[in-house]
């Protein structure tokens, strides 16, 4: 870490510090089991290969299908409950996916840790825009900062337990759990939304919520920059699969495509946020890295030679470009927005507006995923290889489009829907 970068986090509030360090933490026990857990149910466990894909679907339909239920109880109930009890229950989830063999438990594990997402993810950002105030934008490019360099770890020292065992993977992973909400438990201060006063009912929350359109196209229209960037995890390396000379090439390929994505964003984000927000408003910013996303598939539209020292390359550089241009994009679109959705949500039910966008986004990365499958299928079928890159470039333009219009026909500003807006303007 940079010492500019430690003089930023060291500007903020101990409570900011405090939740960079816990999403790092958050990433960092995640991301040393995550990507090893289908090696075991499929290779140590013998699982059939439908029985992997459940149980490891188990976990994000869990969380995916409750982020509005933890965002509610987040608001309701205080920001610091639901973070202490996500990781609490993170830490049993991933100690039983160390402990159980049979396939009821692992599916219960599976969705204990994917409910535990649900009940944190919503209550941190909340939280940080709390306390960040005005320097939110800010704020969220340090969080970025952290919550790739956790990315980046996590696999590394997974790696490295997982050579040893995987059960020994599972236990230190609990334990990094387990000592984060110790940690929490003890030092990080109690917080609540500007409105958690306001005992309404669940359902009239919802209701609020679900009535304020300008956030549900914002929503809408964002859902597929997080299609494009899945494709880090689903289409880049299946490419480099394919098209690479070897299986220990793909596998270098691949490493070297997260390795790229994850330093550019620990060593540029602050300084390209910055960038940003003295050159463009954040629609703008926000417009632009779509644009940037969508473009990032171009380069995979270059051929593969067939043989010849030059195959190496043009197998492994053009996904690697990508990857970086990808991060890149969601550098510029991610701290702009993040505060687009507090502002749009009018300091109010901050939370629960996190969790339903966390919903909105994660059922269109399902629907995305499948959509660029079926493009790959046919791309292949068809011997179109142009065609997956193109579909993908496309999305990244009509989300830019999109929030442009919703920019230019005044439904980003704030004030266009809240009631009690609306109330003092009478």
């Amino acid at each position: 870490m940079t010492p500019g970068l430690i003089g930023q986090v060291r500007s903020h509030d101990r409570s900011i510090q405090l939740l960079l360090v816990n999403q790092f933490t958050i990433n960092l026990g995640f991301y040393m089991l995550m990507p090893y857990l289908a090696q075991h149910l499929s290779g140590e466990l013998a699982l059939a290969g439908w029985l992997v894909g459940l149980v490891l679907g188990m976990r994000n339909f869990s969380q995916q299908g409750m982020f509005l239920l933890g965002g509610t109880l987040a608001d309701r109930l205080g920001y610091k409950p639901l973070i202490v009890a996500g990781c609490a229950l993170r830490t049993a989830g991933f100690l039983a996916l160390g402990l159980v063999d049979s396939v009821p438990g692992l599916l219960a594990a599976s969705a204990a840790t994917g409910f535990a997402g649900a009940l944190f993810n919503p209550a941190v950002r909340a939280y940080l825009a709390r306390d960040a105030g005005e320097r939110r934008v800010e704020a969220f490019a340090l969080f970025n900062v952290f919550y790739q360099a956790g990315i980046l770890a996590g696999p590394l020292i997974g790696l490295a337990l997982t050579r040893v065992d995987f059960r020994l993977t599972c236990l230190v992973s609990a334990a990094v759990f387990g000592a984060l909400t110790f940690v929490q438990i003890r030092s990080l201060p109690p917080a609540r939304g500007a409105d958690a006063e306001q005992q309404e009912g669940v359902v009239r929350q919802w209701r609020q919520v679900l009535a304020n359109r300008p956030f549900l196209l914002f929503a809408a229209s964002m859902t597929g920059s997080y299609v494009l960037a899945f494709q880090v995890y689903l289409a880049l390396p299946m490419v480099l699969r394919e098209s690479a000379p070897d299986r220990s090439s793909a596998t270098l390929g691949t490493g070297a495509l997260f390795a790229a994505s994850g330093l550019v964003t620990i060593l540029g984000q602050t300084r390209l946020t910055a960038w940003c927000k003295r050159r463009w408003a954040p629609e703008r910013a926000i417009s632009s890295g779509l644009v940037l996303m969508g473009a990032a598939f171009l380069p995979l539209l270059l051929p593969v030679p067939a043989a010849g020292p030059m195959r190496w390359i043009g197998a492994l550089v053009p996904p690697t470009v990508c990857g970086i241009l990808l991060a890149l994009a969601t550098m510029v679109v991610y701290p702009f927005e993040m505060d687009t959705i507090v502002a749009l949500a009018g300091n109010r039910f901050v939370a629960t507006h996190y969790g339903l966008y966390n919903t909105v986004c994660g059922i269109g990365i399902t629907a995305g995923n499948l959509g660029t499958g079926a493009a790959l299928d046919a791309a292949r079928r068809e011997q179109l290889p142009a065609l997956p890159w193109l579909l993908l470039t496309g999305i990244g333009l009509a989300c830019a489009c999109s929030v442009h219009l919703l920019s230019r026909t005044g439904r980003l500003t704030p004030q266009w829907w809240h009631p009690m807006s609306a109330a003092t303007q009478q």
